[in-house]
């Protein structure tokens, strides 16, 4: 279902269950590849997202099971190395599947991605990386050709603390000659998830979660069996819709230790935020407050619940500040905010919002994954009935979004798209 009605005006009450972590679950199903043999990832999120993955995976040879979360990954028949455009284009994370195919394989053709709807996110860091750890490239026709006869470690410093870059040069590390270090990485939590798979296989990692990560190349991985942590994100998009709408939500699963930021955000809003059991619960006793937030990497306040806080902070008591410091086109959705009614000005990497007392309904559109859950819980806030189009990209990163909504005492109702939608 591609449309998405919602009535607004009902407070979210109950208890959501929090999916694995979409951003973690995609890179431990591109790792499964380093080991021969039945790999069993428990928690996998029924996402676009990971069926594409699952695509990707299918592709190079392997076999894939996936019921009720728990998905086993059969990696002996895996004979390719070539990751075909038709599924880079839908899902840049496949792109992730360089780095463990290197240190398998000693090859990999991998379809080179594009930009996307909150901007251009290059592979340079990736390449620059295994360049340094002996890879050679050739592009071919919109395809990077790599080749790593004898992977060996290096030292990296990253211009930047790139989740994806990190990623690919651990898992492409782990199967390299000696020592690898890189500086400046990457310290979110599904760094640190995709590390502790990597050594139960066998690797040898120390520093994970930290700037530092230092890497020894072994010979062998061994399947395992492991746990994606719960989605930070997802949690936080539950959050905020809480807030947004005077709620009082049980978030199960979720995990404070991964939201600090993002949870204090919401306490200055006037969000009560406690933990229960192994659970957090939000509930928002009145109108939410003006707040002030800058986005940053990693433990700073995640670029992907940006959208879902300006959508709270539209109808919030005061005037916000709104900094974008990871993407340059993350302000796409503000048009859609306005067309509700919103009081929204953006200038370069800065938006100021000016809290309306209430957002009114109008036609709009879910320009990417997290804009599309930001444009949800501004028509929960909003008078009269929404309609969101392009909920698809929702469905790249949410399982069982709307059925969650509904639980939670939302008004929805799905609809087919109006014309044929095009994913990109």
């Amino acid at each position: 279902m591609d449309r998405l009605l919602v009535t607004g005006g009902s407070p979210l009450s109950g208890t959501v269950r929090i999916q694995g972590a979409k951003n973690s679950a995609l890179k431990l199903m591109a790792a499964s590849l380093l080991a021969d043999g039945r790999t069993v990832i428990e928690n996998v999120p029924r996402i676009v997202d990971c069926l594409t993955m699952v695509e990707v995976l299918e592709h190079l040879g392997a076999s894939v099971a996936w019921e009720d979360g728990r998905m086993i990954v059969d990696t002996g028949g895996v004979d390719g190395h070539e990751t075909p455009y038709e599924l880079v284009r839908r899902m840049r994370a496949s792109i992730v599947v360089l780095g463990p195919l290197l240190a398998r394989e000693g090859r990999a053709r991998v379809a080179m991605p594009g930009g996307c709807n909150i901007g251009s996110r290059k592979i340079d860091l990736h390449l620059r990386g295994l360049e340094h750890m002996g890879a050679s490239f050739e592009h071919d026709h919109g395809y990077l050709e790599v080749t790593a006869g004898d992977l060996r470690g290096a030292v990296i410093s990253l211009d930047y603390p790139s989740v994806g870059a990190t990623e690919n040069l651990m898992m492409a590390a782990v199967g390299a000659r000696g020592t690898t270090v890189i500086e400046n990485a990457a310290r979110e939590p599904e760094i640190q998830d995709l590390a502790g798979f990597l050594v139960r296989m066998g690797a040898r990692i120390e520093g994970a979660g930290t700037p530092t990560v230092e890497i020894q190349g072994v010979d062998r991985f061994e399947p395992v069996r492991h746990v994606v942590i719960p989605d930070r994100v997802e949690a936080g998009t539950w959050a905020v819709a809480v807030c947004a709408t005077g709620g009082d939500v049980l978030l199960a699963g979720a995990r404070t230790d991964h939201m600090d930021l993002p949870l204090s955000k919401l306490a200055e809003t006037g969000a009560e935020v406690t933990v229960e059991g192994e659970g957090i619960r939000v509930r928002m006793p009145e109108r939410a407050l003006a707040v002030d937030l800058v986005t940053l990497p990693y433990p700073g306040f995640p670029t992907d619940l940006q959208p879902q806080m300006m959508a709270l902070l539209a109808s919030a008591r005061g005037t916000s500040i709104v900094t974008e410091n990871v993407f340059e086109a993350r302000f796409m959705f503000v048009d859609e905010l306005n067309r509700m009614g919103a009081d929204i000005r953006t200038e370069g990497h800065h938006a100021v919002i000016r809290g309306v007392d209430r957002l009114s309904s109008a036609p709009v559109r879910a320009l990417d994954l997290r804009a599309g859950a930001a444009m949800v819980i501004a028509a929960l806030t909003a008078d009269g009935v929404t309609e969101v189009s392009d909920m698809y990209h929702v469905h790249r990163g949410y399982e069982g979004f709307e059925e969650k909504l509904a639980s939670l005492g939302a008004r929805v109702s799905a609809g087919p798209a109006r014309s044929p939608a095009v994913l990109g």
